[in-house]
């Protein structure tokens, strides 16, 4: 196989365990290892920066970049930003009456910050589901500053089969869900994948070096578009499907498991 120069990890279900809300041993060894045979090394997350800053307390060391809010930016561990992506003015002004009609929790996601409108037990499992009980803050303001401010991605917590109402109102927008709870909702032209381009073009790294791994909905774009994508044996079967290879779970050694597979280690 081509070798391989950059890899990228979503973080819940794939490096960070929903089992003990931590990173397994196993894994932050294989991330070092990595790291010293010169592959570099990226987190690509759903997560705005603000939520994975407790990487550096499990850690003893920095990926190499940081995809955030799946794709919609992306930056350095030097702190340059390579990417940055937003949602239209316009589905967020087109959505709010029809979120404030329905009732429907929304968490509306800034680089620095997030905040909803409400929260109901959907909220309320996926911060079981996270081991963060503070995840998740309601702002009586939320109307006002979701309009004045720069919005990355909302987390509107329906099922999925109420998916094509709400993007009535979002039509530059799509969704990317990884649970049954909730779907993220960001630009059509935004994703995990196009945060890979902004990487490797910046490092001169060809697609064909890259790997990805990943567990939920909205890592299939990523796991499609990356040399080589590999679902975790406790992803959704959609992501299965799309998959180059199915590794173990990220409780039995998947990231392990899979590089020793392709001899990357």
């Amino acid at each position: 196989m081509t070798k391989v120069k950059a890899i990228f990890f979503d973080i819940d279900g794939t490096i960070r365990s929903f089992n003990t809300k931590t990173i397994p041993e196993n894994t932050k060894n294989t991330l070092k290892k990595l790291k010293e045979k010169g592959i570099k090394i990226f987190v690509a997350t759903g997560r705005a920066p603000f939520h994975i800053r407790f990487l550096d307390d499990l850690l003893d060391f920095k990926f190499d970049g940081y995809i955030t809010i799946n794709g919609q930016h992306c930056f350095l561990n030097t702190g340059e930003i390579l990417h940055d992506n937003i949602l239209s003015k316009e589905d967020i002004k087109n959505v709010l009456p029809y979120i404030k009609k329905n009732n429907i929790a929304c968490d509306f996601t800034l680089l620095d910050e997030a905040f909803m409108n409400m929260k109901n037990n959907r909220v309320k499992w996926l911060e079981d589901e996270l081991g963060d009980s503070q995840r998740f803050v309601v702002d009586k303001d939320y109307y006002k500053k979701s309009l004045e401010n720069k919005i990355y991605q909302l987390n509107v917590f329906v099922p999925e089969e109420e998916e094509k109402d709400f993007l009535v109102y979002m039509p530059n927008s799509k969704t990317a869900r990884w649970t049954t709870h909730f779907t993220d909702v960001i630009p059509k032209d935004g994703g995990k994948n196009f945060g890979i381009d902004a990487v490797i073009k910046h490092f001169g790294i060809k697609l064909e070096e890259t790997l990805a791994f990943g567990d939920g909905g909205n890592d299939i774009d990523m796991l499609k578009h990356a040399g080589i994508g590999i679902a975790m044996g406790n992803a959704r079967e959609d992501v299965k499907e799309v998959a180059d290879y199915i590794t173990t779970s990220v409780d039995n050694d998947g990231i392990t498991n899979a590089l020793k597979h392709f001899g990357i280690l």
